[in-house]
């Protein structure tokens, strides 16, 4: 007869999965991290524009593309934080950017982490330590809540825990708030707390940890019609001046704001009444 002890643990086997494969990281240049199972899926082509087509960021474009250059030749580089308003093309600029030193002959390899899969980091960064590349880690949209304790997981990303982070892995983030949090949040734990300036230590202190600031503020009339003129040229279409210029504006007038992303969405309508398809 069969050891109890030895079914149990037969039993226990069949039931683990499989250990994950290694990732392949000559499949492509960029990732997306999954979880349950953990894995990292290839990205083949990547959504993004030329970075000629991000105008009215130039010192932050300059100041990004600086730092990801000096990351991917070894040199020393800080953890990009991009703050501001929205669609001004802050995710836009980190995925145009890793092109960019991707064409100048960088093999510099970008993978995308979700704000809700920020407690398996640890996991991925296990991944990443071990692989023969240098990677941007990239988070869209990251803010918290104000229960939310996933930013605990994001300290050891940036400078904390033992092993700190790996040096072959830099870390950029999108948010619309300077310090990730709300400022309703802010304001009500200082006033609820017998010491003030302690009770917002532990969240302020997560922004603080990016070595850069890149502020993103609402572009003028003259930056909103340039990104317009300049995805018209980009796609070969040409529309008299005046034309162009009217139907902006009103577009923009009925949307109440400007930005990068109201030019592509007029743009984008522009194309499909003038019977032009859009490149990808």
């Amino acid at each position: 007869m069969t050891d109890p002890l030895i079914r149990i643990a037969e039993a226990l086997e069949r039931l683990a999965p499989a250990p994950a494969a290694a990732p392949d990281f000559t499949a492509a240049e960029a990732f997306v991290w999954h979880t349950a199972p953990d894995r990292l899926e290839p990205v083949a082509q990547v959504s993004r524009v030329d970075l000629g087509l991000l105008v009215g960021i130039n010192r932050s474009r300059d100041t990004l593309l600086a730092n990801t250059r000096h990351f991917a030749a070894g040199l020393p580089a800080n953890n990009a934080l991009l703050w501001g308003a929205r669609g001004m093309g802050k995710s836009s600029l980190v995925k145009a950017i890793h092109a960019q030193v991707v064409a100048e002959g960088q093999p510099l390899k970008i993978v995308e982490l979700s704000r809700e899969d920020l407690p398996s980091v640890g996991r991925l960064l296990n991944h990443l330590r071990a692989a023969p590349f240098r990677f941007i880690l990239f988070c869209d949209d990251l803010s918290f809540s104000h229960d939310d304790q996933h930013y605990k997981s994001l300290k050891a990303v940036l400078d904390g825990g033992i092993e700190g982070r790996p040096a072959n892995v830099i870390f950029y983030a999108t948010s619309n708030r300077r310090h990730l949090m709300p400022r309703d949040m802010i304001e009500n734990e200082t006033q609820a707390a017998i010491h003030s300036t302690e009770a917002i230590e532990e969240k302020v202190s997560l922004s603080d940890r990016f070595g850069l600031w890149l502020g993103f503020h609402p572009c003028d009339q003259d930056q909103y019609l340039e990104m317009i003129r300049g995805y018209c040229g980009a796609h070969g279409m040409t529309i008299p001046a005046d034309r162009l210029r009217a139907e902006a504006i009103e577009w923009q007038a009925t949307r109440g704001s400007r930005s990068g992303r109201v030019a592509w969405q007029f743009f984008c309508d522009l194309a499909a009444r003038e019977g032009v398809a859009i490149r990808a």
